[in-house]
């Protein structure tokens, strides 16, 4: 059970209760915005929670079963912190989440009563309903790894060990040129090769997604231009001059990981372990059944 500040149990006790509901989110960026259904701002530990931002809340819902709970808030995209630009450009999603009960007259005597994070979010032109998730949705992630061909490390991280930052696997430019909502030409990566940062990352150095990172879907080349194509358009448009840095992609294979990165040793895959076609194989005349790689 919750024990609560002796001043506030007191408050509850006392049968006239002048009580808000406070939110506090953090984003990954490390932005941290805060919100009440209370008609006037409230401020403590640091954080202002704003009123007019038409954020509202269901009943909290807790069970003991280790089944993830969830809460939803709704709101109406009035506040100058939550827009539909950033809902859709993923902004808000897996932010960590805090839900106060609080008294507004003395913000002193307050509660903690769930953290969790934003799950999925359902949005309309003036109006978002986010699922907050308890923290035992963090239950039901995969954790270790898995026996497959392919390398499960993220191309650069401590696992991998390759250097991103070598000149070799990085590149920057500008945007010359639209082909698509996802798709331009860029100047200052006519020295790589087709193909080289096709499944990379780009990250957005200046123009309106400006820290912003990308998935690259492909990247081709024809004659000096060298075109880019993203897996998803950005939310923000795109414009002529916007300059950007690339990363080469690795598409997880043990033969990309030999011979464009000269990383074998490090490769986190199982390329030579049986496929499940080795289950439904039978004997035959002829077959080297010694043991030896198939």
């Amino acid at each position: 059970m919750k024990q609560f500040l002796p001043s506030l149990q007191t408050h509850l006790d006392s049968g006239t209760t002048t009580l808000a509901w406070c939110w506090r989110l953090t984003r990954n960026d490390g932005a941290v915005f805060g919100f009440t259904d209370h008609d006037v701002s409230l401020t403590f530990d640091g954080t202002t929670f704003e009123p007019e931002s038409g954020f509202t809340a269901s009943e909290i819902r807790a069970g003991s079963d280790l089944s993830v709970d969830a809460q939803e808030a709704e709101g109406v995209l009035t506040s100058d912190t939550i827009t539909e630009t950033d809902i859709l450009d993923g902004r808000w999603d897996n932010a960590t989440v805090e839900v106060w009960r609080v008294n507004w007259a003395d913000a002193s005597q307050r509660a903690l009563l769930r953290r969790g994070a934003i799950g999925q979010i359902r949005r309309g032109r003036l109006h978002f309903v986010a699922e907050m998730r308890s923290l035992a949705h963090v239950l039901g992630q995969t954790v270790g790894r898995t026996f497959q061909a392919s390398c499960d490390a993220a191309l650069g991280d401590m696992r991998c060990g390759v250097d991103l930052a070598d000149p070799a696997f990085k590149g920057s430019g500008s945007v010359v040129s639209l082909t698509g909502d996802r798709s331009f030409t860029v100047s200052g990566l006519s020295g790589f090769s087709e193909g080289w940062f096709g499944l990379g990352t780009l990250t957005w150095l200046t123009g309106a997604n400006i820290g912003r990172a990308a998935e690259v879907l492909s990247q081709t080349v024809t004659g000096t231009d060298v075109k880019i194509t993203l897996l998803e358009a950005p939310v923000r448009p795109i414009t002529p001059g916007d300059t950007i840095d690339i990363s080469a992609g690795c598409d997880k294979r043990f033969e990309t990981c030999q011979s464009k990165f000269a990383n074998a040793a490090n490769f986190r895959g199982f390329p030579h372990i049986p496929g499940q076609d080795t289950i439904i194989r039978y004997a035959a005349k002829g077959d080297a059944n010694a043991g030896t790689v198939l």
